[in-house]
């Protein structure tokens, strides 16, 4: 599959005025992945803070053992296209994304290749800063909180598991790089990326990680506005990036289950119920072609003859959980046969 001359890892670091933190970086990369089968490719996204002549300077130096690709962008495109950048002039075996500015550790980058290298089934680890004993400086609350509130909500929509989706640091192998096509040129790279990993039916797997958060003083780039911008690329990823049978099944399923809302509640509050039902219509129809969710509406309609009044309600969530674990049921049953896209 590779060429002979192939690296068995290749680094894709990107910067945008990074320069308090390159030569340090550098140490550590020296320390932790200074091998001959190893490439470190820095993608300069348009800096304008001295970090071109610093990368530069470190690139001139010849006592290094891993092959140091220097890539300019003219002007500052994101973090998304940075990354993509590295990735389209990359060799390596596996690929290991890694920030600039130190808040995520080398050592833990080189702990996770080692894990990867070692275990041929594990094709994609992504670090997290919420998880093991390791240590950390988190003090910004809100950052904090949107990180971990956008991971519950990609868990909900992909049923996943995953404590951190917006960490920096995250190796996958070749394989992975191949299925997935990145088109997010800022920070919503972390959510397309996760996004497109699962939709390929791989495994992602966790490694907790040491964190020290920086200020905007020292040099953070990423802002509020990015936070309410990963909202919308979760959205977009969801319910937008699908194909036709599947956005038909969140259309359909939507419909029935605000059928299922309206039997919920008075006035307003029926108002509200429905447009709750509806959503998680919405997230069933990601899961649920149209064929095992019409299994799911036939039991909710077969609930609605049953009793009066608050016995209806019943009746109709009574159903609806039937329904929802036959179409399961069936899903798996037809799974591995020739009738899987209608389930």
């Amino acid at each position: 599959m590779h060429q002979e001359n192939s690296k068995v890892l290749s680094v894709v670091i990107p910067v945008f005025n990074e320069a308090n933190f390159l030569s340090k970086l550098f140490e550590q990369i020296e320390t932790y992945f200074n091998k001959e089968n190893i490439e470190i490719i820095v993608v300069d996204d348009g800096s304008t803070d001295g970090s071109s002549n610093i990368l530069n300077k470190l690139k001139k130096k010849n006592h290094y053992k891993f092959l140091f690709k220097l890539i300019k962008l003219d002007t500052n495109s994101g973090k998304g296209k940075a990354i993509q950048t590295g990735i389209k002039n990359s060799q390596g075996e596996y690929i290991l994304l890694q920030d600039a500015d130190l808040e995520l550790d080398i050592k833990d980058a080189k702990e996770m290749f080692d894990m990867i290298k070692k275990n041929k089934d594990i094709k994609c680890i992504f670090g997290s800063r919420y998880l093991s004993g390791k240590l950390k400086k988190n003090n910004y609350f809100f950052n904090n909180l949107v990180g971990k509130i956008n991971s519950l909500i990609f868990n909900i929509f992909f049923s996943q598991s995953l404590s951190d989706v917006h960490c920096g640091l995250k190796i996958l192998h070749r394989s992975v790089i191949e299925k997935i096509k990145l088109s997010v040129n800022d920070f919503g790279i972390e959510i397309d990326l996760a996004s497109q990993i699962v939709r390929n039916n791989f495994f992602i797997y966790e490694f907790g990680v040491s964190y020290f958060f920086r200020s905007k003083a020292q040099g953070k780039k990423i802002t509020w506005v990015d936070g309410l911008k990963s909202f919308y690329y979760l959205i977009k990823v969801r319910f937008f990036d699908n194909s036709s049978s599947t956005n038909i099944s969140i259309l359909y399923s939507s419909f029935y289950m605000a059928y299922v809302g309206s039997y919920f509640g008075m006035g307003l509050g029926n108002t509200l119920f429905i447009i709750f039902s509806a959503i998680i219509g919405s997230i069933l129809g990601i899961h649920f072609k149209v064929l095992s969710s019409t299994i799911i509406f036939l039991f909710i309609y077969i609930g609605s003859l049953f009793g009066q009044g608050n016995g209806t309600t019943l009746s109709v969530l009574l159903f609806f959980f039937l329904g929802l674990f036959y179409a399961k049921k069936l899903k798996k049953y037809f799974l591995k046969s020739s009738f899987k896209n209608y389930f």
